[in-house]
């Protein structure tokens, strides 16, 4: 699988923003790989997927994973675990994203190596991203940038700190929050590497379609 968080992310080649599709908190298993495999088969800018669901067994994340990576794996997707480094360790993921309250990037690394992806959301702190950068991250997100029904908003970040994150580093940062393709072009010229989106994608009648309206923008 190519890994989507590393290679020259710099000022002056930064490649064109992806999308970071992220599942809905509860789902039916089947119905949710069906609505994957359509949207990764869509032949749009995927890069990553995010398991994210909360408020269930260990057993029914592993359960979950183990039906979801190895569709994200065909088509070349990075396959994160929301929370938990231990679970994505578990399920062989290509690696987790931390909140603020799910441990250090220090102790997420020694659990699952050298190799693993590790994100942490800064919400719309530059302290907090300057912080993850420092510890190890290997992308950082920032957001809300608009209103979700995905999670309750307690943070809310404007474009101008993804300008200012990638005129300062070379990690990439995730834009996420209430983005579809109608509001996502400021946080695209603003410098995001990547579009985190859920209910733009699952919501939606097809989501292979709802990826490819991505694309106009993304290119």
């Amino acid at each position: 699988m190519s890994d989507p968080f590393e290679g020259d992310f710099g000022r002056e080649a930064r490649p064109a923003c992806q999308l970071y599709l992220v599942s809905p908190p509860t789902f039916d298993l089947e119905a949710h790989a069906r609505a994957l495999e359509r949207a990764l088969a869509a032949g749009g800018p995927v890069a990553a997927y995010q398991l994210r669901l909360k408020g269930v067994a260990d057993a029914e994340v592993l359960a979950a994973a183990a039906r979801l990576a190895p569709l994200c794996r065909a088509h070349d997707v990075a396959f994160i675990v929301n929370d938990r480094a231990d679970l994505a360790k578990a399920a062989g993921a290509d690696g987790v994203h931390l909140g603020q309250e799910d441990g250090s990037v220090a102790a997420a690394r020694v659990l699952i190596g050298h190799e693993a992806q590790i994100g942490v959301t800064c919400h719309g702190s530059r302290h907090l991203a300057m912080e993850a950068g420092e510890a190890g991250a290997n992308y950082v997100a920032f957001g809300a940038f608009f209103e979700t029904g995905t999670k309750e908003v307690r943070h809310r970040a404007e474009p101008a700190i993804l300008r200012w994150w990638t005129a300062l580093s070379p990690i990439p940062c995730v834009a996420i929050g209430g983005i579809t393709p109608a509001n996502c072009r400021p946080l695209v010229e603003a410098g995001a590497d990547f579009l985190a989106v859920s209910g733009a994608i699952w919501n939606a009648p097809d989501p292979a379609e709802a990826v490819r309206a991505f694309a106009p923008v993304l290119a």
